[in-house]
């Protein structure tokens, strides 16, 4: 099965959020081919280079969203120029300006008209009808910022039924939404649309929503290829979040979490299957117009060998041997963990158990000035709640709070900061898939957390659960744990238990496993077989591709496949045959190419 896996800010990259987890998707699964269509956010991202990729990887090609000026203009980073849009400098004829301003206004008028019956209609119809465009014509990304544009989005917002507040929109405003709406379409003037990109693919896997998914949505409109979508956070909500704290006018702000809003609800109508990383984002998708029926929860996949030595429980203390006084912190620096009422919260247990001690472990890279301007309250925190212990104290282990980074000499290992205490604790008001509280789980610990994001659908009953931004209650379950040595160790071992059951990579590989199988078997894709004189290859198409029905007993279709329950495997030829999926060299466009002259950054892996 050939697979185009769609990411934006990530894999293959070596910074970004989902780079782990689509590295041990692609290495997991090597009896899958996977082409890689990546959009980049920033010149530092690309500068990083990537991750070192595995043979299954046949091709990746890769595009810019990040540029701050038109990537065919002045001050183009080097190399980027000309490489990811297709047109670039080409003038639309009288037909071709009309057909845009018709389609753009279509999907202006949506953005801007109140959500009524026909909204997301009158959108998709835009996008799609630009999409079609810029394949035939190319031009789109000038023609977003043209001056058409302009008008047809002054009109759509003055019009009788527009929003209230885009209604107040002013040219400054109109301007900057075109170009912000410019560089969330880019992908729809990409080269990745033909016979030798995307139409190669059996399934699209969007790695998030967004503007990741666009080239999914365009696989599906020109090839029917289907497309499955994994959203480990909803790429709405950070949308949401990010508008919020940005300078913009109210005007721009409703525009463009209209026009994401109505771009996921077409995502999430057009994918064949959703896959959210929990119900918390599961409740999201489901706000936000998925259909139930196509939602189905895949849990992140996990490292756990890493903190099987921390995790095995060692001597009647139990907990693995951790300093049973010692509370523990990790994660990342900002201001969203609420290290804050954390510090009071301990402030509180010292008066009770002064022995008591609080490691916070943070990570040295990827911190912002904000993060830094945060860690340094903190510490002056700390330092104004605990003076006489920290004037008294010569050496980190005699301050009872201290702040390290994983790495360094007192942490040289994650595994260590897990290792170093009895009780991991997690004090967020804003949390989605808790990392940090899977590990502690993998350790063997006993947490205690603030009831946010999907916390408690982690733990589920074998840890302490309290309110967010409450120290006094934060305060009262530490103190609970660190009195109480037997009640850690149950704790901790039901939730070392919980986490190797749900939260490991193999749990993660063997759902999607089964998913692309169902996926393929239940919507393949019927391409024309042609040979060398581009005339129709007859009996390309096995007979068995078109047999009606289940080809099981009982459970999903085609669940003997992959080593799945219901019935023995069949042979690679016969699956693929029965699914439809064209072997290399049958007919079918290989992943193989020379990727030199291509306009959209592709390199064969």
């Amino acid at each position: 099965m050939r697979i185009g896996l769609l990411t934006e800010g990530g894999y293959p990259y070596a910074t970004g959020e989902s780079r782990l987890w689509c590295d041990r998707l692609v290495r997991g699964l090597a009896q899958h081919e996977f082409d890689i269509y990546a959009l980049s956010r920033s010149a530092g991202q690309e500068a990083q280079g990537w991750l070192q990729l595995p043979p299954q990887v046949q091709r990746v090609r890769t595009a810019p969203l990040w540029a701050t000026e038109d990537c065919f203009g002045r001050g183009c980073p080097k190399g980027i120029a000309g490489r990811a849009m297709v047109g670039d400098g080409w003038a639309y004829g009288r037909r071709e300006r009309r057909r845009f301003a018709g389609h753009f206004r279509e999907l202006a008028d949506a953005v801007c008209a109140p959500d009524e019956a026909g909204a997301g209609e009158h959108f998709a119809a835009g996008l799609y009808g630009l999409a079609e465009l810029a394949r035939e014509r190319g031009g789109l990304h000038a023609a977003l910022r043209s001056e058409v544009a302009v008008r047809a989005l002054e009109s759509a917002c003055r019009a009788p039924g527009a929003n209230r507040i885009v209604h107040a929109a002013t040219v400054p405003d109109y301007l900057e939404f075109v170009d912000l709406l410019e560089r969330a379409l880019r992908p729809l003037s990409l080269d990745w649309y033909g016979q030798d990109g995307i139409g190669a693919v059996d399934l699209c896997h969007a790695a998030s929503g967004g503007s990741a998914a666009l080239p999914g949505l365009l696989g599906k409109r020109f090839f029917g290829v289907p497309l499955l979508v994994t959203e480990y956070g909803v790429q709405l909500r950070a949308h949401y979040l990010a508008v919020g704290e940005t300078p913009r006018s109210a005007p721009v702000r409703a525009m463009l979490a209209a026009f994401h809003g109505k771009l996921t609800a077409e995502v999430y109508a057009q994918a064949a299957l959703i896959t959210p990383g929990n119900t918390h984002a599961r409740r999201w998708q489901e706000r936000c117009g998925a259909d139930r029926a196509k939602l189905r929860t895949v849990y992140p996949g996990m490292e756990a060998d890493r903190f099987a030595a921390v995790g095995e429980p060692v001597g009647a203390a139990g907990n693995g041997g951790g300093d049973p006084r010692t509370v523990v912190w990790v994660g990342r620096i900002e201001p969203a963990k609420d290290l804050v009422s954390l510090l009071h919260a301990f402030a509180e247990v010292r008066k009770e158990e002064p022995g008591a001690r609080l490691r916070i472990v943070h990570s040295r890279h990827g911190q912002g000035a904000e993060a830094a301007a945060y860690l340094a309250h903190c510490r002056a925190l700390a330092a104004q709640l605990f003076p006489d212990e920290a004037a008294d104290a010569h050496a980190v282990g005699d301050n009872p709070v201290s702040f390290e980074e994983i790495g360094g000499p007192e942490v040289p290992e994650l595994a260590d900061a897990y290792a170093a205490g009895a009780v991991v604790v997690l004090s967020s008001v804003v949390e989605g898939f808790p990392i940090s509280l899977v590990e502690a789980m993998f350790c063997g610990r006993a947490t205690v957390s603030t009831d946010v994001g999907a916390v408690v659908e982690v733990i589920g009953g074998t840890g302490l659960v309290v309110p967010p931004r409450n120290p006094r209650a934060l305060a009262d379950a530490c103190l609970s744990l660190l009195r109480d040595p037997q009640r850690r160790e149950r704790l901790g071992a039901a939730a070392r238990a919980r986490a190797l059951e749900l939260f490991t990579v193999e749990q993660n590989l063997a759902a999607f496993r089964g998913i692309y199988l169902e996926l393929i078997s239940r919507c393949p894709v019927r391409r024309e077989a042609l040979d060398e004189a581009g005339d129709p290859l007859l009996f390309a198409h096995p007979a068995e591709a078109h047999v009606p029905g289940r080809w099981a007993g009982g459970g999903n279709s085609w669940s003997g496949l992959g080593g799945g329950s219901g019935g023995g495997s069949g042979p690679p030829s016969w699956a693929a045959a029965a699914a439809g999926v064209q072997p290399v060299g049958a007919g079918s466009v290989s992943g193989a190419g020379s990727g030199s002259g291509s306009r959209s950054g592709e390199r064969d892996a």
